[in-house]
């Protein structure tokens, strides 16, 4: 298999096949990001020949014949339909006729592929047509998942995300008119010290005016290599406590009113949670104050200074 630095993907892709459709991100100036700069360009789109080439590899992993005789003998159960997720910072942003000739590849050596995946920012979504789409639903691309990050503007213009609030919800309603599901990821500690519960309701506002199928929350690390770090050593720019970023988070729990997935399973989260909104918000409102009463900020921002690497 073909893979270029580092590879990420949201926990719940862990079952996919992952294969690498770009590597580097188009956008590549948020302040915060250092994800990809271990690679020497900004953005790539992989060759289809290299593609083809994984999915011959790959084949042999899934259609491995003894292990069909060993299930036929044994009485297992059949293997999950498989689900592809397509590596890259924003694969999304490929045109449409080449996210479709990618499908088309996928489809012929994984006839029981059903559903494709991979990350998007707003801005991709914003530079398709609705017809196109509809053609991606149709080729199987749903469940997307989008770094929104925040609903508050004056963070996403400082860390340069390229995409306002309103933007979220109007592309999101797009997918949704397109029956292309998608999760979101929030990141916990973006509006800096003093600001961070302000932009935990400005976050719910805008994902109540959406419908994604969930929302993992994540909570800021500051690297030394990134423009963020400079943004505080210049004074522009203040991180939260690690109590702050929790409280934070509990802020946006509290808000959100649509059923949704509610996760806390990167790295980033010293603690990690999951469960159903509404129905277990008081669970996880309760798991949140354990964190900050028991745990409190010592432990916590030790193991925020320790994180070597997301």
């Amino acid at each position: 298999m073909h893979y270029t630095g580092t590879i990420w993907r949201p926990p719940y892709e862990a079952d996919s096949l992952i294969l690498e459709a770009t590597a580097g991100c188009t956008h590549h100036r948020c302040k915060f990001c250092t994800l990809y700069d271990e690679l020497p360009f900004k953005f790539k789109a992989s060759e289809l020949s290299t593609m083809e080439s994984d999915l011959l590899e790959a084949q042999t992993w899934f259609h491995d014949p003894l292990s069909k005789i060993e299930a036929h003998l044994f009485s297992l159960p059949a293997p999950k339909r498989c689900r592809v997720f397509l590596a890259g910072a924003n694969p999304f942003a490929l045109k449409s006729k080449r996210l479709l000739e990618i499908a088309g590849l996928i489809y012929k050596h994984f006839p029981t592929c059903k559903t494709i995946g991979c990350f998007a920012r707003v801005t991709d979504v914003t530079s398709k047509t609705d017809e196109e789409l509809a053609a991606l639903r149709e080729a199987g691309y749903t469940g997307l998942t989008i770094g929104i990050e925040t609903g508050d503007d004056k963070a996403l213009a400082f860390m340069n995300k390229g995409y306002a609030a309103q933007d979220i919800v109007a592309q999101c309603a797009r997918l949704d008119a397109a029956d292309i599901a998608y999760a979101f990821f929030y990141l916990a500690g973006i509006s800096g010290k003093g600001h961070g519960i302000e932009g935990a309701r400005l976050t719910a506002a805008v994902c109540n005016q959406t419908r994604p199928s969930l929302i993992g929350a994540n909570i800021l690390t500051i690297y030394k290599n990134s423009e963020l770090y400079q943004e505080i050593l210049a004074g522009n720019w203040e991180e939260e406590t690690e109590i702050e970023k929790y409280q934070e988070i509990k802020a946006l729990v509290e808000d959100l009113e649509i059923p949704v997935e509610y996760a806390m399973l990167g790295a980033s989260n010293p603690v990690m949670m999951q469960g159903r909104l509404p129905e277990q918000r008081t669970q996880i409102i309760a798991a949140l104050d354990r964190v900050i009463e028991e745990i409190g900020e010592d432990r916590l921002r030790h193991y925020r200074t320790n994180l070597k690497h997301l």
